[in-house]
């Protein structure tokens, strides 16, 4: 887990929560987790309430957390970084 800080394992997953300023900012982040995600056809599990986005990894195929979980919590990092 120290290389995705932030993150939690949880039931087999990662999760991280993640709140903004306002929903335009939340939605435009999502927006740009879903082009990656389906560049990598690898999909998250996540939900959005006005600022909070929330967001879960895990392959389900693989009961748990792969290298592709972990590869796409890297690259949200790396995104929340220039935020």
């Amino acid at each position: 887990m120290e290389q995705v800080s932030g993150w939690k394992f949880r039931d087999n997953g990662i999760e991280l929560e993640i709140k903004f300023t306002d929903f335009i900012k939340a939605f435009s982040f999502m927006t740009s987790i879903a082009l990656m995600a389906e560049k990598a056809d690898h999909h998250p599990e996540w939900s959005n309430v006005y600022n909070k986005v929330k967001i879960r990894w895990s392959t389900h195929s693989a009961g748990g957390v792969t290298v592709k979980d972990i590869k796409m919590a890297k690259a949200i990092n790396e995104m929340i970084k220039s935020i």
